[in-house]
């Protein structure tokens, strides 16, 4: 029995360690197709497009989190003048993030 305690620590730890790679990618993947929608909503193609997508990637990473990413792109909206409401900016973060989560899953696979 000496270490088996141990030897659940760590395997916790990796555990945790894995999920939060998992979120990453996750989370990152669901804002840079967020971000790739919401360059279209603004009429933003090719490069500016993409640009916008990363833009979106480095504003979790600078303020963190959801609201962070809505008023982004609700403020982004409004400064374009788009007809977009907020629910269906979160609708759309909403439905990406599966999509993110199906695309992640299926390459696991």
């Amino acid at each position: 029995m000496p270490g088996s305690f141990e030897e659940r620590e760590k395997g916790y730890e990796a555990k945790w360690v894995h999920d939060q790679e998992l979120r990453f990618k996750l989370y990152s993947r669901r804002n840079r197709l967020l971000g790739i929608w919401a360059a279209g909503e603004m009429g933003l193609t090719g490069p500016s497009a993409l640009s916008y997508a990363g833009e979106l990637v480095a504003a979790e990473f600078d303020k963190g989190g959801d609201e962070a990413i809505f008023a982004k792109i609700r403020n982004d909206f409004d400064s374009h003048k788009t007809g977009v409401s907020d629910h269906m900016i979160r609708r759309k973060m909403a439905e990406l993030l599966d999509a993110a989560k199906a695309d992640i899953e299926a390459q696991r696979k």
